[in-house]
């Protein structure tokens, strides 16, 4: 059974049913369930699968080319070509491939699913003329023929073939971005194995993994979460041993410059701009960093936003993936710890951890705080913003502003906390320093709501009334 991914499934479906040729790229983050979600909608529907050769653990590019064209070679005899030798090159490959198709055509539809495509596309091995050739010499000519690509290197995908300005400009005719799990589909799945969990210890998951069905697969029956968290990532012998490593070396051409972006912007919460990236990287600030982080996003890893009160030409990149934060904070330098989620996940060597994760679950949830306010249908957009302080005035940080069409705006403060939240007297005043000082950048038309997104929703006491909004974990979960 597949958990959620009903307009993919759907999708997937009309396009199997159609009546003409059709090339469709699924792509996503690594461990994203690309390959699963195929496999389950097209099962017993596929006429020729593969899958390219991980590049991690291999060495020099023209092995690599060697093994992928092995492995490709060996998948063509195993699923029925006969009298051919060992292609020497792609174009060779990939006629191999059309002689199998052609010997295996009864006039129904054919399913082509090529995985982890960009592996197979090593330094000079010729293998993108190759595999344009197949497409627009052979595939587009065959009514049934459905040629499914994925690949976890989704800039490499994007590059190449849906922004393609070569020989496969335009051809693609759908592409399919997988994302992580939402809370509530995380709650499915749990549901769906029998494996008892609080939304509390879900949204502590989310926290921990991300919407990321793979490592989530790992959870077992009878674990508390806590218990789960070190069997996947600590002890001698993880479920997860070395995965921040090897999910880079997966992914990107420049593995080493990734995982240095993503251990700055791990420091900062609001993030860096692309020349503070650059100077604190030492990754020159032309091709190469605009490349790096242009990866980074289309992956998920990160993301961009125009920070408020800053000019439009000014970006911040932030870190979005939840299982990098977690393991560069905690999994690095404990990962021969046994229990260590056990004895720490309420301690307060994790307090500042639970409240930056949190904020991170709710930018990637924003379009469920916004049916919790009841303005879905409100064109907003999002932010952050940040001021230092100096000697005669404090500084203001807010995490999360809803800018709204209808002149609200939402100054979100999200906190975590495994009861009502209570707001105190000093918290009061520092909140209503920062609803003044957003106040003085607003136009007097324009008027702010204190949103409260918090688990379980503010405790009702003298200094409460000047919340105009809440958002709970339930509502998240929706």
């Amino acid at each position: 059974m597949i958990v959620g991914r009903k307009e993919e499934i759907a999708e997937l479906e009309k396009l199997y049913y159609s009546d003409r040729p059709e090339f469709v790229a699924v792509y996503g983050r690594r461990r994203v369930g690309k390959t699963f979600l195929i496999k389950q909608a097209l099962k017993d529907r596929i006429t020729f699968q593969h899958t390219g050769v991980s590049p991690v653990d291999q060495d020099s590019d023209k092995s690599r080319m060697k093994v992928q064209l092995e492995s490709f070679y060996y998948a063509l005899l195993n699923q029925g070509l006969e009298g051919y030798k060992q292609p020497k090159s792609w174009m060779e490959a990939f006629f191999q491939l059309e002689q199998l198709l052609q010997h295996l055509d009864t006039g129904e539809r054919q399913v082509v699913f090529i995985d982890e495509l960009p592996w197979m596309d090593t330094p000079r091995s010729g293998f993108l003329p190759a595999f344009e050739n197949f497409w627009n010499g052979w595939c587009s000519g065959r009514d049934n023929i459905m040629l499914i690509v994925c690949g976890s290197a989704t800039s490499w995908i994007l590059s190449n073939l849906s922004r393609n300005k070569g020989g496969l400009y335009g051809r693609l005719t759908a592409e399919i971005k997988l994302s992580p799990f939402t809370l509530r589909e995380c709650e499915e799945y749990f549901e769906h194995t029998q494996i008892q969990m609080s939304q509390y210890d879900i949204l502590q998951s989310y926290m921990v993994f991300g919407g990321i069905p793979y490592y989530i697969s790992y959870f077992q029956k009878g674990l508390s979460f806590e218990q789960n968290v070190d069997k996947i990532l600590f002890g001698s012998k993880p479920r997860l041993r070395d995965e921040f490593n090897r999910l880079f070396a997966a992914i990107f051409n420049n593995p080493e410059d990734s995982k240095k972006v993503v251990r700055l912007l791990a420091t900062r919460h609001a993030g860096f701009t692309r020349e503070e990236i650059s100077n604190a990287t030492s990754i020159p600030l032309g091709g190469g960093l605009t490349n790096t982080l242009a990866a980074l996003v289309e992956s998920d890893f990160i993301m961009r936003y125009n920070p408020y009160g800053k000019a439009k030409s000014v970006e911040c990149y932030k870190l979005m993936d939840n299982f990098c934060l977690f393991w560069l904070k905690y999994v690095k330098a404990n990962a021969c710890d046994a229990g260590f989620a056990n004895d720490n996940m309420t301690s307060d060597i994790m307090k500042a951890w639970h409240g930056v994760a949190f904020e991170e679950v709710c930018w990637q949830h924003i379009e469920q705080i916004k049916r919790a306010l009841q303005i879905a249908g409100v064109k907003s957009s999002v932010s952050a913003w940040s001021v230092k302080g100096d000697d005669e005035q404090e500084g203001v940080q807010i995490d999360l502003l809803i800018l709204r069409d209808d002149n609200v705006v939402n100054l979100c403060e999200m906190k975590f906390a495994s009861a009502p939240y209570h707001i105190s007297k000093d918290e009061e005043m520092r909140l209503r320093h920062r609803i003044e000082a957003l106040k003085s950048t607003l136009s007097p038309k324009q008027t702010v709501h204190l949103t409260m997104i918090t688990t379980y929703g503010v405790a009702y006491g003298k200094h409460s009334g000047i919340v105009q909004k809440e958002v709970t974990m339930e509502n998240l979960f929706k």
